[in-house]
């Protein structure tokens, strides 16, 4: 396999796509699709972990519940695909990473607002059995799965705390005080990891634990232990669709949010309804995989704090989970972080972005207020009656 082919062919075809010219035709015509789905709900997503309340709400029938009729959610394979089929109208609503939101707000231009979280934490640095520490990685390269994801900011945080400088090299070896990263589909991690063409990835769940159970790589850190309660995915929906139909919309995301609701109090369940054994075989994941990402036995977080994989004991993070508000702190904090982050391809539109202006004009959190309310409020998911945090970092 070709290192970086992933990464020039995704990113070519976004930087395409997200592009006055690239995305005009494509939203020409999601009116039209829109208007021939009848209502439907069209739900776009990856086969990770991030994506599970959109799935879970598909297949409790939340969505059903509030009165959507919802087409069983389109399985696809690339950030590329996502994007491409929410903005031609093929879908409705997507999980897509934090970053790649303000890269498609705020480069692009699309009308696209953020409407609630879709999970929090729920990644880890995966690295190589003989690999204990991050200085370990000097020299070598590190796959992520996309330039704008919150992998590749907390793996820069965590490289430049130890001295080390990411660098983004096509071709020769990286210098004995860089680490060479490349984008990987993350599918892809696992076997190169096993055959040591990377020292370690930095991706969402359960590629971590697949390499655990597989006895080919261990965790140096979850990321989620790096800064506190991240978002990783957020839920993407049309500007159009929640100034036009704001009851739709309300609906859609009440289901959502109801499924976070319940997946925090179901956690073996929902890996096995997300499985491939499971009844709709949202995933190609085994549920003992999925579980030990959902519902870790008691011994797997004695052996990270042994380990060094956690070390904020205190900040009692759970290896995935879910609450659905929008932090405004998170999306400045990011912002500001994305500024001096490591991105191929054209980020000049960072520099003079205000972290303040991008956290109101990205997100739109009436919907998901109302959604927590009707769930019992903040205290249902762990939140502050406020909605108000201090990010925490510490690499």
């Amino acid at each position: 396999m070709c290192m970086g082919c992933y990464s020039r062919r995704d990113m070519l075809k976004l930087s395409g796509l997200l592009t006055a010219a690239g995305a005009l035709p494509l939203l020409h015509g999601r009116a039209a699709r829109a208007e021939a789905a009848g209502g439907k709900l069209r739900i776009g997503y990856l086969p990770i972990t991030d994506a599970a309340p959109l799935l879970v709400a598909h297949a409790n029938g939340y969505y059903q519940a509030e009165g959507i009729e919802a087409e069983k959610p389109a399985l696809l394979r690339s950030w590329a695909q996502i994007v491409e089929a929410f903005i031609a109208g093929q879908v409705d609503v997507v999980h897509l990473l934090s970053p790649m939101t303000v890269w498609a707000r705020f480069s692009s231009k699309l009308p696209v607002k953020v409407v609630a979280w879709n999970h929090v934490d729920g990644s880890g640095l995966t690295v190589a059995p003989d690999i204990n520490s991050v200085p370990d990685l000097a020299g070598k390269t590190v796959a992520i799965p996309f330039w704008y994801s919150i992998h590749n900011v907390v793996l820069q945080d965590l490289l430049r705390t130890h001295g080390l400088v990411p660098v983004a090299k096509r071709d020769g070896a990286p210098a004995a005080n860089e680490v060479n990263l490349v984008v990987m589909a993350p599918s892809d991690m696992p076997p190169a990891l096993a055959s040591r063409r990377v020292a370690g990835y930095i991706v969402a769940e359960p590629f971590n634990a697949a390499a655990e159970t597989l006895g080919i790589g261990k965790i140096l850190r979850f990321t989620g232990d790096v800064w506190r309660d991240h978002a990783c995915c957020v839920v993407l929906m049309h500007e159009r669709d929640l100034e036009q139909r704001p009851e739709w919309s309300q609906k859609v995301v009440n289901a959502i949010v109801k499924a976070q609701a319940w997946t925090r109090g179901h956690r073996p369940e929902a890996a096995k309804l997300l499985s491939k054994d499971g009844p709709n075989r949202y995933t190609p994941h085994t549920e003992a995989v999925l579980a030990k990402v959902l519902a870790p036995p008691a011994a797997d977080h004695a052996a990270y704090l042994a380990s060094g994989a956690i070390r904020h004991a205190g900040w009692e993070e759970k290896r995935i989970d879910f609450q659905p508000y929008p932090y405004p702190s998170y999306t400045e904090e990011l912002v500001r972080r994305l500024k001096h982050t490591v991105i191929e391809g054209n980020g000049a539109f960072l520099a003079d972005l205000d972290p303040a202006v991008a956290a109101h004009d990205l997100v739109d959190d009436r919907f998901v207020r109302n959604a927590i309310a009707a769930q019992g409020g903040p205290a249902a998911f762990g939140l502050s009656p406020s909605l108000q945090r201090t990010e925490e970092i510490a690499p």
